[in-house]
């Protein structure tokens, strides 16, 4: 197999390794950038274990030791085609591409589950429950990712609005209360503009959940974050698996919400799915 697919043979041999092996794996696939600075000794003490099961990983994977892991590591990160995707190469047929685009999406979303706190999503959904009304920021690929959230969260018997414009997004901050939640979504945690916008909506009173990278600096203006790292430079690419990502844990926390509303909300669900059913023609079935 190609040197440049390291990182895809990690995440297909997962099920493969044993725990202390797959901590090792997981911390390098949560940021493989950030794992190719790494001394053998902070990746061991990152992941908790011993600096020979960092060599065993590496062997495992056809390197020599860990600075030649590291090297073929780098070299895996710098492929695909600058602006468009890590997992195309521009020789790619449709055949090609068409296969490495499920294929990143299904492995980054299955890197996303298993990263995924359950305690953060229980605590995020608090906050959304007891919301007075509910804000969802975002901007670019995140702005739909909002947008889709509105879509999702009108259902709740709750005011509900998304944003996609900054200058908007201040004036809904600098004017939220306490009971508001503002929810922001942002890959890299690193707009400036929503950075100050998440400060301003806390100084307002206002609970701040984020959808962002760890330790970004939007985690650190945010209450409450859900965090996941994965491999995707949104920098140099255009954004694929992280907008997925964004959609399947707005899909989590809006089932959240719905089996925290019990039972008794299901009629008012029921409601909305009925007006839509004369807009419909009759299923072939009917």
């Amino acid at each position: 197999m190609a040197r440049h697919d390291l990182i895809d043979r990690i995440r297909q041999r997962l099920e493969e390794l044993n725990r202390s092996e797959r901590k090792v794996a997981d911390v390098i696939l949560a940021d493989p950038t950030a794992a190719t600075s790494m001394s053998i000794a902070t990746l061991a003490q990152a992941a908790s274990v011993s600096e020979p099961t960092v060599n065993r990983f590496c062997r495992s994977f056809d390197a020599k030791g860990y600075p030649d892991f590291k090297i073929k590591l780098a070299q895996s990160l710098a492929r695909g085609t600058p602006y468009v995707s890590q997992a195309v190469e521009p020789e790619d047929s449709a055949t090609d591409y068409t296969q490495k685009i499920f294929g990143a999406t299904i492995a980054a979303l299955d890197a996303a589950r298993r990263q995924t706190d359950a305690a953060r999503i229980e605590r995020v959904v608090d906050y959304l429950i007891q919301a007075k009304q509910v804000h969802f920021f975002g901007l670019g690929a995140s702005g739909a990712v909002a947008q889709d959230a509105q879509h999702k969260f009108f259902r709740f018997n709750m005011p509900v609005t998304a944003y996609i414009d900054v200058l908007m997004q201040r004036m809904v901050a600098a004017t939220c209360h306490t009971g508001d939640v503002v929810v922001i979504i942002s890959w890299t945690g690193r707009t400036r503009e929503l950075v100050d916008i998440a400060r301003l909506a806390r100084e307002s009173g206002a609970v701040v959940l984020g959808i962002t990278a760890p330790d970004s600096p939007l985690a650190r203006e945010c209450t409450e974050t859900l965090e996941v790292a994965t491999p995707e430079d949104t920098d140099y690419y255009m954004p694929m698996t992280s907008r997925m990502i964004q959609l399947a844990l707005i899909d989590v926390l809006a089932t959240g919400v719905t089996l925290r509303r019990g039972e008794d909300f299901l009629g008012h669900l029921k409601k909305i799915k009925d007006s839509l059913r004369d807009t419909r023609y009759p299923d072939a079935d009917d």
